[in-house]
């Protein structure tokens, strides 16, 4: 029998209509709206479709929200001078630098340059750090995407095995650390492979819930699936163009085996992607209650 779809898509519009309840909620008793600014430096055209996706979503739930577009030849000085303005505007409750930028900017110290408490991508190193110690303030926008997806699906974590296949900072180390907390959504037994790692294949078969991030069309292949585990596929890789020019796209799981093997499996497109954008309006709308001191 076929693995159930686990549709990120279905589940972020459950959780955006919760968020859009929660904006009107608190700007009808308290005043406030949640505010996010979205900064991109220079043209790239996969970074202007994924900041106007952050806009559109921002603007449907209701955000005060800014796009600030600046030329591809900005200074690092002027860049975090922006920064800096956003920080102080009370109006602003998350700011959003889109990576890449241009090699002329340091992007290590413009994450360092935001506010952790406007840092709605939960990149900078306070937020990493209180993410490790199991007090965060935000998580990170992916990774608390994989964790939402487990959860309302039904996935029972606590006490499973679960490997992470990569070792990002955006992806794998956080996901491994948040389920490896105690808590709810967590308590698992955490194994993490990468490129050093020796067999794989090995750690793989042996979870329950395995989550690939390896940045390679098609690694884990069916053979490299526990029957029945639940599979996150967080790739999205670009293998060729339709006729029509239209991109194909494939994830890190070799969908079309992997199916016929797990319990449940994250489409692509349409799993793990479309949490992301939803989670980072999620951190958005907490930003917005700790900077106003409103208590969930």
């Amino acid at each position: 029998m076929p693995a159930k779809l686990l549709k990120g898509a279905e589940v972020a519009k459950e959780i955006r209509a919760e968020l859009k309840a929660e904006v009107e909620k608190l700007k009808a008793e308290h005043g406030v709206v949640p505010g996010l600014v979205t900064i991109l430096v220079g043209e790239n055209p996969a970074s202007q479709s994924y900041v106007r996706a952050k806009q559109n979503t921002a603007h449907e739930l209701g955000f005060h929200s800014v796009q600030d577009n600046q030329p591809a030849d900005t200074s690092e000085e002027k860049l975090l001078d922006l920064i800096s303005s956003y920080n102080k505007d009370p109006q602003v409750h998350g700011i959003l630098v889109q990576l890449p930028l241009p090699r002329h900017i340091n992007e290590n110290k413009v994450l360092l340059a935001i506010d952790p408490g406007k840092d709605v991508d939960a990149f900078h190193p306070v937020n990493v750090g209180k993410l490790m110690i199991g007090e965060p303030d935000y998580l990170p926008c992916t990774p608390a995407g994989i964790q939402e997806l487990l959860v309302r699906s039904g996935t029972e974590i606590s006490g499973a095995e679960v490997t992470v296949v990569g070792r990002s900072n955006i992806v794998g180390k956080p996901i491994a650390m948040m389920l490896l907390q105690k808590g709810k959504g967590a308590n698992a037994t955490v194994t993490v492979c990468h490129t050093r790692t020796k067999d794989v294949k090995f750690h793989t078969r042996r979870a329950d819930i395995l989550i690939v991030a390896a940045g390679v069309a098609e690694y884990v292949k069916g053979d490299m699936i526990k029957p029945g585990a639940v599979v996150i596929d967080v790739g999205v890789n670009e293998v060729g163009k339709t006729a029509d020019g239209k991109r194909i796209l494939k994830g890190d799981v070799a969908f079309d085996e992997a199916v016929e093997i797990a319990g449940a499996i994250t489409p692509v497109p349409g799993g793990v992607g479309p949490m992301t954008i939803t989670m980072l309006m999620k951190n958005t709308v907490r930003a917005c209650k700790v900077h106003n001191r409103i208590k969930d």
